[in-house]
């Protein structure tokens, strides 16, 4: 009998194992990047100013929200060479870090909204005029199954959190590929730190 118990365990921790293993393929960034046209990261600004928190959030401060976005999105897109820059803006509207809690039952998932502004630095313009609006939730992994809250640091969850929204921003991005289109004209580092100062935060 207590092989019979401890069979179905076994099969349900491979078929977990399996499943984790999928979502680590499908968003591994060692891969090489998916096509993007003629995208090259110039500017990464990142804001957090007075988000909304969930309740019985853990709490994080703006700086270290900056540091978390900006490094996943850096991780993310820079390593595409296109002939021409783009900046990309972000802005924290809320977050929920789950808190430790009861596992299965009562543990909340860790979730980030945040809007996304895209800009041609070339053209000197905005490529969305309406900042878009994504949600993210934690990856499942084995630290999370249970519910973060209970395995990880608020760090560990907004660096969690944070590459997810790198993903569902270069998601986004795919969507719109004719802002990636080359259009013969190119613009060089230099250039764009002349136009920094133009630029504001993502949903500004």
């Amino acid at each position: 009998m207590a092989g019979l118990t401890r069979s179905p365990t076994r099969l349900l921790a491979a078929i977990c194992i399996v499943l984790l293993a999928a979502c680590a393929a499908e968003i591994d960034t060692t891969k090489p990047p998916e096509p993007l046209g003629n995208f090259r990261l110039g500017h990464n600004i990142v804001v957090a100013r007075n988000p909304t928190v969930g309740p019985l959030s853990r709490t994080a401060t703006e700086a270290q929200w900056q540091a978390a976005l900006t490094k996943a999105i850096d991780d993310r897109f820079g390593r595409y060479e296109g002939d021409k820059l783009y900046h990309l803006g972000i802005s924290v509207d809320g977050y929920v870090l789950a808190p430790p809690g009861i596992p299965v039952v009562a543990s909340p998932k860790s979730v980030l909204i945040f809007t996304v502004t895209a800009w041609d630095d070339a053209a000197g313009r905005k490529l969305n005029e309406k900042a878009e609006q994504l949600t993210v939730l934690e990856n499942l992994s084995e630290d999370t199954l249970i519910g973060s809250g209970l395995t990880q640091t608020a760090e560990e969850q907004m660096e969690n959190l944070s590459f997810s929204a790198a993903n569902a921003v270069l998601k986004w991005l795919r969507k719109h590929p004719q802002w990636f289109e080359d259009d013969g004209t190119t613009v060089s580092r230099e250039a764009a730190e002349a136009n920094a100062a133009r630029y504001g935060a993502g949903a500004n």
